[in-house]
């Protein structure tokens, strides 16, 4: 036993030789410890192999030259050098025999039949630079090395492995050799294997993960034979190497998992859709497929579409950075003319290039069906964030005008139940799915930790509030003070007080002191608030603070002086538009526009470089919903959210703190002011859940597309009909006139228009429904079954509802100006709101959301908490028991006597629950409470020195006092110590254990009961 765990690494190493040489095919070299003259570009073995594919000696001494001029070029840097080794590999070295002949191109590997290359092995392989060393294992493929293995210990750290390649790497040693090194691995038996390349850093290393049921042998032996099988690595030689601006990447695992799936799709002409989730690379992976396809089909074109500029721009500059040229398109009318021509292969566009402002979207879509076919060659169309750009015109008129073309959408986030009708209609299934769990698991993205902080808000002085009602309405009808009041209720909702913002202001101050990584000045925070107003308000608050210069307020406004036109009321105060345009107006006043940009662009650029490159320079960024998808910044620690929000926003702003930034920043933080843990809880829930792959059949869209428009249709007929049926009965000729009257009567008679108040208030909800039945299928009108006369008619007729609805409103007096009001009522917000302290309500303590929601089974527990009524409450109640109860019930076996105690703690919060004897914030407490104990199987009374579950459960079974926690501790070690290898199952070797126990026991009874507790362990 003690040869097994104390083996010397050159054991771990010999049984690797023997996998590459048995098991994968490769030769073996032999120990090149003591060989001079080792290269990384041996020519005899590159020569011999050029000879046999019938190469001359001119032509194998021209590539071997051209090759090593490549990679001993000493005025480049590592990344330049291996860069440029690479492109000979990839692409062939270009030589030219002799003076008057053209020149042609030499393969030193054969990418098209993997198996007719040289592969080779050599251990111990001395280099000479600078200083010496000696890689353990390295990889040759025809003489070429391509990869370096550096293997440790199993009682040591791979990462050892990792820094010695690195090390290796520096210039003061043998960094030449490292030139055309393609992969590097560290590898021990106890830890597995993990792969970079070069001038990769150790914490950016990765992990393979294929087949983990699999579990016969060594993770080192299994993760070599997946990655270094001969024809998978000529494939991730290939296809799957990239050059991004001075940063050289391998694939992660689902990246290339992905991408297989989507050539299978391809290769059968079929679309779909690539969930990976927010943060796991899916600009890269856009790269390695497009690059797939052009290379693959001499006849494609890849079309990148987004609907953002800044996604636009974004998408431009990864391509650049990569080496591959993408042209992006100007105007629409640049995007037709491109694409009617062979070239360029790789283009970029946002969707809205698609519109056509000078035509009817009918008569344009006719005029594209008629219209020869504009695209040259196959089109295929990436559709980024698909579940944002996926129905409406523009993509109508986008694959009218690309009919036969392969659409892949590409979304960081799962497509909802509401989503996913028109999904399938447009791209098809998903193809690979990334959820948010597994790429926290892989250590891809950080998990988030959620804070809820309640900032209570009272009203100090009710009667003059209600004075100033009394005094403002007194001129105005029940439906006017009826809507002043809704507006003031509003307000209070949407507008916090400047009390509050003020709490919230001193609340991230106060984090900014105390939190690790914001005192540091290492990370640094956003401030999502709830409109541009109060955006604006909290970056004028702010510039009283030791935040000023410090922060910057970005959002989609760009102050105009059109905005103001229609904003005096006369009063001689400022309305929240006035705000916003001076407190813009007054931040841009020093801004230099730069070329291109306005004020307003150059003025965002700033912030965000500032943001992403000095986080001690621009410590926050103030947003509503710009900068909450597709922008990175890994220094982004701290979330702060005072908005009201939900589903795919919610989860992609969340996720803006969720990338590596170094060992300092261990989770993302997410501080709720608007108590969003149920809607966090099902973002989260959705993003991690298991879905549902129905085999997919094209001809079922248009089945889901008839049955979708031909509902729609019939709502908007059916709603149609009950609003002309309301207006027969108006006097002929049917005047506006007449209108009023009928709606309501004479306008100067209270009565009458009491009288008639139900019949205008039916018309004013049948316009509203009206106008949603419309909206539902404005984009399929004709596929819905309506001719070109019909959908005149009905676009002239909503029309015309709407402007009676108006004129009705207007002349019953149901409408009110609340701009006049509105600095009054902001007023008495400042004034008479006053906030307290924030406090922490939510009480899971260092618990991740994914620990949270989905691995303690209470996902679905704390969705509709705090119940409406009664009703609620009690299905509520229900689901926490089931959610919870089945984590015991499964775990019960594991330590029955703390999981029957757990269950009766369960039963006590839910029976108190129902009694309505406890509130919200302590039922949530005690809940977070039983489930970090069920989660753990320990709670606080437990010992210490109970450091294993095994021992915690034998410690309960025993009864828990301080002479069994002692029992406990000798039960574990005379069990370990005497368990055969596999007893389980085997009767002979149970009795063994079991003699073991009772030794320590010496009761027969409590032999066959702590038995069952051990055979449950796995640490047994």
């Amino acid at each position: 036993m003690a040869e097994k765990i104390d083996k010397a690494e050159r054991v771990t190493q010999n049984r690797v030789i023997k996998l590459f040489s048995k098991e994968l095919g490769y030769d073996y070299l032999g120990d090149w410890e003591l060989r001079g003259n080792n290269s990384n570009i041996e020519e005899g073995l590159l020569a011999d192999w050029l000879k046999k594919q019938g190469k001359s000696d001119l032509q194998i001494n021209k590539a071997i030259s051209a090759l090593k001029s490549a990679a001993g070029n000493p005025c480049e840097s590592l990344y330049q050098r291996n860069k440029a080794v690479y492109k000979l590999l990839r692409y062939g070295v270009p030589i030219n025999p002799e003076i008057g002949k053209p020149s042609e191109t030499v393969q030193v590997i054969n990418w098209n039949e993997p198996l007719n290359n040289h592969f080779a092995i050599a251990q111990e392989v001395t280099v000479y630079g600078k200083r010496q060393k000696r890689p353990d294992i390295v990889i040759y493929i025809n003489g070429i090395a391509v990869g370096v293995l550096e293997l440790k210990n199993s009682r040591k750290d791979l990462a050892e492995g990792i820094r010695q390649s690195l090390v290796n790497q520096q210039e003061d040693f043998i960094a030449d050799f490292f030139t055309t090194v393609q992969y590097i691995f560290a590898g021990n038996d106890s830890q597995g294997l993990r792969y970079g390349t070069i001038k990769t850093p150790e914490k950016y290393y990765l992990s393979w993960k294929e087949d983990e049921q699999e579990n016969s042998g060594y993770k080192l032996d299994k993760y070599l034979q997946k990655i270094c099988d001969k024809r998978r690595f000529i494939e991730l030689l290939f296809d799957f190497i990239l050059f991004d601006g001075g940063d050289k990447k391998l694939p992660r695992t689902h990246q290339y998992f992905g991408i297989k799936k989507a050539q299978e799709r391809i290769r059968d002409r079929q679309g779909g859709i690539i969930w990976h989730t927010q943060g796991s690379g899916k600009s890269i992976v856009m790269v390695f497929l497009a690059r797939w396809i052009l290379e693959n089909n001499p006849h494609a074109r890849v079309l990148i579409i987004t609907d953002r500029t800044e996604l636009d721009d974004q998408i431009k500059r990864v391509f650049t950075d990569a080496g591959d040229n993408i042209y992006q398109t100007s105007s629409g009318r640049d995007l037709i003319k491109q694409l009617g021509q062979a070239n360029p292969r790789l283009l970029c566009s946002l969707v809205h290039k698609f519109g056509n402002k000078d035509k009817d979207y009918k008569e344009f879509i006719t005029e594209l069906e008629e219209s020869p076919r504009i695209a040259h060659g196959e089109i295929f169309v990436f559709v980024d964030e698909c579940h944002r750009t996926q129905s409406g015109k523009l993509h109508n008129v986008m694959k009218k005008m690309l009919p036969e073309s392969v659409f892949i959408g590409f979304t960081g986030t799962p497509l909802l139940k509401a989503d996913k009708q028109t999904s399938l209609e447009i791209f098809g299934s998903y193809i690979h799915t990334y959820k948010f769990n597994e790429a926290v698991e892989d250590g891809v993205v950080l998990d988030l930790v959620y804070e809820a902080r309640d900032i209570d808000q009272a009203m100090s002085s009710p009667q003059k509030v209600d004075q100033w009602f009394e005094a403002k309405t007194s001129g105005l009808n029940d439906f006017q003070k009826a809507e002043l009041k809704n507006r003031w209720g509003t307000m209070q909702q949407v507008l916090s007080s400047k009390s509050r913002k003020e709490k919230i202001i001193s609340d991230i101050i106060f984090d900014f002191s105390v939190k690790p990584r914001l005192s540091a000045q290492t990370g640094n925070a956003i401030l999502v608030a709830s409109s541009i107003y109060d955006a604006c308000c909290y970056y004028e608050l702010f510039q009283k603070t030791p935040f000023k210069g410090k922060c910057a307020v970005v959002t989609s406004y760009n102050p105009q002086t059109g905005d103001i036109n229609t904003e005096d009321t006369g009063e001689n105060v400022e309305t929240m538009k006035e705000a916003v345009y001076r407190i813009y107006t007054e931040l841009l006043e020093d801004v230099i526009a730069e070329p291109g940009k306005t004020k307003t662009e150059t003025y965002e650029d700033w912030a965000k470089g500032l943001f992403i490159k000095e986080p001690a320079n621009m410590k926050l960024l103030i947003v509503v919903d710009k900068l909450l998808t597709g922008f990175d910044a890994p220094s982004c620690t701290y979330l702060y959210i005072d908005k009201t929000m939900q589903d795919h926003g919610l989860f992609q702003a969340i996720c803006r703190v969720n990338r590596l930034d170094g060992d300092t920043k261990v989770y993302g933080y997410i501080v709720d002011y608007k108590d969003l843990f149920r809607k966090v809880n099902n973002a989260i829930l959705v993003y991690t859940s298991e879905l549902e792959y129905d085999e997919f059949d094209p001809q079922d869209c248009d089945i889901m597309l008839q049955d979708r428009l031909k509902a729609g249709k019939e709502r908007l007929d059916n709603t149609l009909e009950e609003i002309e049926l309301l207006c027969e009965p108006v006097a002929m000729p049917k005047s506006d006139l007449d209108y009023i009257h009928y709606f309501c009567g004479n306008t100067e008679n209270p009565d009458d228009l009491k009288e008639k108040e139900l019949v205008r208030s039916t018309l004013y909800k049948l316009v509203v429904a009206f106008i949603r039945a419309y909206a539902n299928i404005a984009d399929d009108m004709y596929e819905a079954g309506y001719s070109v006369a019909g959908v005149e008619y009905i676009k002239k007729r909503l029309e015309f509802y709407i402007k009676l609805r108006d004129v009705i409103r207007n002349a019953s007096g149901e409408v009110i100006d609340l701009k006049a009001y509105e600095s009054d009522m902001r007023h008495l917000l400042d004034t008479y709101i006053q906030a307290d302290e924030s406090r922490v309500i939510s009480p899971f303590g260092d618990m991740t959301l994914l620990d949270i929601i989905v691995k303690s089974g209470m996902a679905e527990a704390i969705e509709n908490l705090p119940g409406g009524n009664k009703a609620s409450q009690n299905a509520v109640a229900e689901t926490i028991e089931n959610n919870v109860r089945s984590k015991i019930i499964k775990d019960h076996l594991l330590d029955p006597a703390y999981f029957a105690r757990m269950s009766e703690l369960l039963k006590e919060i839910i029976d108190l629950r129902k009694e309505r004897a406890i509130e919200y914030e302590e039922y949530l407490n005690r809940m977070a409470e039983l489930v970090n104990n069920v989660m753990s199987g320990r709670d606080k009374s437990t010992p210490k020195a109970l450091n294993t579950h095994g021992k915690v459960a034998l410690y309960h079974a025993l009864g828990e006092s301080a002479e069994n926690e002692i029992l406990a501790i000798r039960l574990d070690t005379a069990v370990k110590v005497s368990r055969p290898d596999n007893w389980r199952g085997n009767v002979a070797k149970e009795q063994v254990i079991k003699a073991a126990i009772y030794r320590v026991v010496n009761d027969k009874d409590q032999v066959e009961k702590l038995f069952d507790i051990i055979y449950a362990q796995n640490e047994y």
